[in-house]
């Protein structure tokens, strides 16, 4: 066995689509107080990706987060490895994606105030007058902004995890977050 596997097989392994999840679940543990040691977070680079990981490092300890329109596939492989029910094997679904998550729990102010102190809002007003933008709900033009310029949506998530109030924090995500913290490996 290779000490890759051997080092991902001793860690409770928490399998996310990419660094803007990666990002936010890693500022959810530092505003919970939660240790990640004993957890590896795995950016899979695109859901596409779970099959080979799952095959690459077995299911052990593991536990994922995926959104809503790819939980067939998410289905599809996870019963391939014998899972048949995704939540108490520790998958958790967004209803659309984290970005969505994360602005439904912040509310269009906080986000509007975290652009601002980012430096973005004056952006974001400009984007708002765009005719394509000008028919979507403010939510919706939220969530299009997150994705619109190199860099903005790794971060976009994370930013609003630092300012949410802990109480409505996205439940996809503190679900993960708990189940990966207590599938940690018993300390000797």
């Amino acid at each position: 066995m290779s000490d890759v596997v051997e080092r991902r097989s001793a860690a409770a392994r928490l399998l996310v689509e990419g660094a803007s999840d990666r990002l936010a679940l890693q500022a959810l543990a530092r505003r919970r107080g939660d240790s990640l040691q004993g957890v590896e977070i795995v950016d899979l680079g695109g859901i596409t990706n779970l099959r080979a990981e799952l095959l690459a490092t077995g299911t052990d300890r593991v536990v994922g987060l995926y959104d809503g329109a790819e939980r067939h596939y998410v289905v599809r492989v996870l019963e391939a490895f014998g899972v048949t029910d995704l939540e108490a094997a520790g998958f958790f679904g967004c209803e659309r994606d984290l970005e969505d998550e994360v602005i439904r729990a912040a509310g269009p102010e906080l986000v509007l105030e975290t652009l601002a102190e980012r430096g973005e809002l004056a952006r974001f007003r400009r984007f708002q007058r765009q005719p394509a933008q000008r028919v979507r709900s403010i939510q919706e033009q939220l969530h299009r902004f997150a994705g619109t310029a190199a860099g903005r949506k790794s971060r976009f998530a994370a930013d609003l995890i630092d300012v949410i109030p802990l109480e409505r924090m996205p439940v996809p995500l503190t679900s993960l977050l708990d189940r990966a913290l207590a599938n940690q490996p018993e300390k000797t």
